[in-house]
């Protein structure tokens, strides 16, 4: 089959479209022929050097996959052959085929064609495993989005609305805001020209998604309500800040940190199943859509990383084969 390797860490040049030998499903996995994978930050991390497979994973870049079941592992039952679904994966996503715990699949949801269902699976689980799971956002309370038009953006906006939240958002251009505007966004905040500690409001957010992380930790804390829960799932902006403590514990409030890649696969089994039983719904009934900026050919992976560095996209990036 082909994939995307990285022969050696780098720019966007690094990924290199080769031959690679099939993978064989396990135990408890099935192998995808796969129709699009999505491009995430991680992926570019990884291309760099920044951030290894787990151990065990496929070596190539990829976090999410949609296409059809070719094949069943040894135990594997309640999915066929021919089966159209998407998936979370660990890395592989770059590939022709790719071999996936039956725990980290879903059946693409009614109403999603099977290319479009690629960038479903890393936001769906991302945003529920950390705005519901986490942070556990309720109806009412207010929800602080960063990076609003980014495809982990895009869903939390669309899921905050969904559960009932007032969402506040950042992006940094005006086509940016309007598009967080159309997906129901309720404040607006262009962060090149605007204060989102004053933004959100006097009463604060109760829950904030940062993708930020160091540049952001001092303010976050600032924008956040009494009792409120900062969960920081990025480090565009470092790695390493200062926490005034005397101000988090005034308001009672909560630091996470967390990450998905890594999590063992009982783990994003349960986060799974939870997308399928609480997000599937919604998109089946068009609340939440996929919003996808384009899709690339699998050998234009480069092309679609020097998009994704230069922040112009809205929503996922897609690579079809």
């Amino acid at each position: 089959m082909r994939a995307i390797t990285i022969a050696e860490p780098g720019g966007p040049d690094a990924l290199v479209l080769a031959d690679v030998p099939d993978p064989v499903p396990s135990a408890g996995e099935v192998l995808v022929e796969v129709a699009a994978s999505a491009v995430n930050r991680a992926d570019v991390l990884q291309r760099m050097g920044f951030y290894d497979p787990p151990p065990g994973a496929s070596p190539y870049p990829g976090l999410e996959c949609s296409g059809r079941i070719a094949a069943l592992g040894p135990g594997v039952s309640g999915w066929e052959v021919g089966a159209e679904v998407c998936a979370l994966l660990s890395g592989g996503g770059y590939a022709e085929k790719v071999a996936v715990p039956v725990g980290q699949l879903l059946r693409v949801p009614k109403g999603v064609d099977l290319v479009t269902a690629a960038a479903l699976p890393e936001v769906t689980a991302t945003v529920w495993s950390n705005v519901f799971q986490v942070a556990h956002l309720r109806p009412g309370e207010t929800l602080l989005v960063h990076g609003g038009s980014s495809g982990i953006g895009t869903m939390a906006i669309q899921l905050g609305k969904a559960v009932g939240a007032k969402v506040v958002t950042t992006a940094g251009s005006e086509r940016k805001l309007a598009a967080c505007r159309d997906l129901g966004a309720d404040v607006l905040v262009n962060y090149r020209e605007q204060d989102f500690v004053a933004e959100v409001g006097s009463g604060g957010a109760d829950v904030i998604l940062d993708v930020v992380g160091a540049a952001y930790l001092d303010r976050n804390v600032d924008a956040l309500a009494v009792n409120g829960r900062l969960v920081v799932i990025g480090m565009q902006g470092g790695v390493k800040a200062e926490l005034n403590l005397g101000k988090l514990l005034a308001k009672r409030a909560a630091v996470v940190a967390t990450s998905l890649r890594a999590r063992p696969a009982e783990e994003k089994a349960a986060i799974i199943a939870a997308v399928a039983e609480h997000v599937w719904p919604l998109v089946e009934a068009g609340a939440v859509r996929p919003i996808v900026d384009r899709a690339l050919p699998l050998g234009d992976a480069a092309d679609a990383h020097r998009l994704m560095e230069s922040s112009e996209h809205i929503g996922k990036i897609l690579l079809t084969l």
